[in-house]
Formats: structure tokens, sequence, C-alpha cells
């Protein structure tokens, strides 16, 4: 499951960013468990200097802004990808299912 927080003290536009966040994970059906982190001494521990800031899986993406739902998209489908349990440099990792090995994604 993704982590996907959204630091900022609940601006107007860290509001704004956290909808963005929810309705692409809804769209694109992924499992992952939004956070809003509005403590500044949480959000200074990331070293963002301008809210709202977006972390996934504990990496800053975007800092400063609102992201547009096709760049959330895009950020969110890159991420997976790269982290993809199953692909040719995973094929023998314990990580893929007996499914998966089956089905020759692992």
């Amino acid at each position: 499951m993704k982590t996907i927080k959204i630091l900022g003290t609940g601006c107007p536009s860290c509001i704004s960013a956290e909808k963005v966040v929810a309705d692409v994970v809804k769209e694109l059906n992924i499992e992952a468990k939004i956070i809003k982190v509005t403590e500044i001494l949480d959000i200074m521990m990331y070293d963002v200097m301008r809210t709202p800031a977006i972390v996934i899986d504990e990496k800053v993406v975007i800092t400063g802004r609102v992201p547009n739902k096709n760049e959330m998209k895009a950020l969110l489908v890159d991420n997976f990808a790269n982290n993809a349990c199953c692909s040719d440099e995973n094929t023998d990792s314990d990580c893929c299912s007996s499914e998966e090995k089956e089905s020759g994604c692992c």
C-alpha cells in the first residue's frame, strides 16, 4: 500500500492539494493511505520550505503548489512502475506471489 502525505497547515491550497490527491487515488483505484501532516515541526522534517507539499512513500515529489490531476496521475503511475515488484529485475524476488510466478509475471 502506498503512503501519500499532504504537508500543510490547512490553508486553501493545502486543502485543494488533498482533494486532487484523493480524487486521483480514487480514479486510479490505487490502494493508498492519505495522511495530512499539519504540524510545522513534522513538515520541517521533510526539509520543505513551502506548502502544500506532497510526499509519496517518504519521497517529496511536489512543493509549494497544488498539482493538477494529470500531473498527480503521472506521478502515481510512474511511482508504481518504478517500484513494481514484478519486473525483469525482480524475477527471483520473494515479493512475487505464487500466482504471479505461475502467470509469468515474476
